[in-house]
């Protein structure tokens, strides 16, 4: 296809598919020029008289959509929406790998677009009712974007180090679905909450300065991390669906926090000033049959925490309600991994102490109108992650083509010096109090058919201390080696479900997906 064609066809699609099928174009160009064959007798040098094996370019990517549908009827709104469509979605990525000498390169960029579909418009049109002007109030705009994600250069100054600077994603601990070490990159789950299959697509990339020291003397590694403060605001910490979308957490869609007079984001709270230089260090090694790690990470809490305008910590909130802010806090980890010939598994452990984690408190404040708007408390934690992995032949029994991957996982939060006097809650915006120990075990067991063309999935996961949990059972198809086609079911339980208008203090992390349960299809066609 030439320039040209890419760029009618960018244009069709907006600014967003402009800017990505012009990419698209121009590397087709440097690739047809590529396969040109040159003259008899000509030297393959080019102009600067390097080899010009040392330069390189590869563009890939994959066009994708997305069409889910409401299993049950949210109650915020008037007509019985379910099996309404709650997401028709569009997304084209393109990744760039290119080799300069001593230096390669990595640009990816991706370009994301959805339809408004009626239950969308019903929700944008109760936030213009409920808190007018605010996010919720063009729904779209938290779902559409196009931006470039990633954009770095690796080289190696010196032998045995190896530099990697700009934005970029860094994947630290083992664990999946909760993660305790893994808090270097803040994650965005306005448009499909944690349920996305690859987390890279949820994680939010950082300007960092990342340096890699190669010690084999030690059968290890020590990593380095900066980041000097530079990225955009709202690219640190998670972002969640707080004004009033389709994963507002029950009863609160149709419901913008963010509108004004409400809630803000303050990023340059004192103690959650985002533009502060953070970072961290790692060791990772081998020692004998088993891999470990040890790292010290500054960052800023990945969840938001409310400072209230009732009772203001640290400084005096920006929203006539209060501000959500990022505090800072330091971490320690360590790491440890190995396979076990006795059960035939790998098993896997993390712990992770956490200095000054933040909390909010109140469980009845203002009559339980406001629950968690009653100040910021700071207590140590200790997260523990336990997992076992094992292949299990289940041939015989459901014939599979191949060994079947099983793992279990166990995750607990558990909060030092608690004192239930301390009426922390378990989330702002519902009233139940958070426990000394809060516990969620899961688990993932995938099989393969038909030489892996079509491969069923089921994810499981449980409070153990009561609060709900979730199901999650798919199967992808695969079709050669550019399509991908993947059908889901993402399902909650809770016994507890807070109704609109209603006010109770029982509601937790599960409580809050109640009535959103999803069938989602997913295409994909990579290239």
């Amino acid at each position: 296809m030439k320039l040209n064609q890419w760029y009618d066809l960018g244009r069709k699609s907006g600014a967003a598919g402009l800017v990505f099928a012009c990419l698209a174009g121009l590397a087709g160009v440097r690739a047809a020029q590529a396969d040109e064959p040159t003259a008899a007798g000509t030297e393959t040098r080019d102009d600067s008289g390097t080899n010009p094996e040392s330069y390189s370019f590869h563009l890939g990517g994959y066009a994708r959509a997305w069409a889910s549908f409401n299993l049950q009827n949210p109650p915020e709104t008037s007509r019985n929406d379910r099996f309404s469509p709650s997401m028709v979605r569009g997304s084209l990525l393109l990744d760039a790998d290119a080799k300069t000498g001593p230096v390669a390169w990595k640009v990816v960029g991706r370009a994301d677009q959805e339809y408004k579909t009626t239950y969308l418009r019903d929700l944008e049109n109760l936030n213009r009712q409920n808190s007018p002007g605010g996010p919720g109030s063009q729904l779209m705009d938290q779902y559409n974007q196009a931006e470039l994600r990633e954009y770095y250069a690796d080289f190696s100054p010196v032998d045995r180090v190896s530099l990697r600077i700009g934005k970029q994603q860094v994947v630290w601990g083992e664990t999946d679905f909760f993660r305790a070490l893994d808090l270097v990159n803040g994650f965005d789950y306005r448009w499909r909450s944690f349920l996305e299959r690859e987390g890279d697509e949820l994680r939010k990339p950082l300007f960092l300065v990342k340096a890699k020291v190669d010690v084999p003397e030690a059968d290890g590694s020590l990593q380095l991390l900066f980041r000097p403060g530079i990225d955009r605001l709202r690219d640190v910490g998670n972002s969640y669906d707080l004004y009033g979308g389709r994963w507002a957490g029950q009863p609160y869609k149709g419901v913008d926090f963010l509108a004004p007079g409400a809630l803000n984001y303050n990023y340059r709270a004192p103690g959650a000033n985002v533009g502060d230089m953070t970072g961290g260090v790692r060791w990772e090694g081998i020692a004998g049959p088993v891999n470990y790690s040890l790292a010290y990470l500054k960052t800023f809490n990945n969840d938001p925490v409310v400072n209230s305008a009732f009772a203001p910590s640290g400084s005096t909130p920006t929203g006539a309600l209060g501000d959500f802010i990022f505090p800072k806090i330091d971490l320690f980890g360590a790491t440890v991994s190995g396979y076990v010939p006795a059960i035939d598994s790998v098993l896997s452990t993390e712990l992770v102490y956490t200095r000054n984690a933040p909390y909010n408190v109140g469980t009845n404040f203002f009559g339980g109108v406001l629950p968690g708007f009653g100040g910021i408390i700071k207590k140590d934690l200790v997260t523990t992650m336990v997992r076992i992995d094992k292949n299990l032949n289940l041939a015989r029994f459901l014939g599979t083509s191949r060994p079947s991957f099983f793992s279990v996982q166990v995750f607990d939060k558990w909060i030092q010096n608690y004192k239930r006097s301390d009426d922390i809650v378990n989330m702002v915006g519902y009233g139940r109090a958070a426990s000394q120990h809060s516990t969620i075990a899961t688990v993932i067991l995938g099989l393969n058919y038909k030489n892996d063309k079509i491969n069923p999935q089921l994810a499981a996961g449980a409070s153990l201390q009561g609060g709900g949990g979730f199901l999650i059972p798919s199967v992808e198809f695969v079709y050669g080696d550019h399509w991908r086609l993947v059908l889901e079911a993402d399902l909650f339980f809770s016994n507890h479900k807070r109704q609109p208008g209603q006010i109770e203090n029982s509601t937790g992390l599960f409580g809050s997906f109640a009535n959103n349960d999803q069938f989602v299809a997913r295409l994909t066609r990579q290239f």
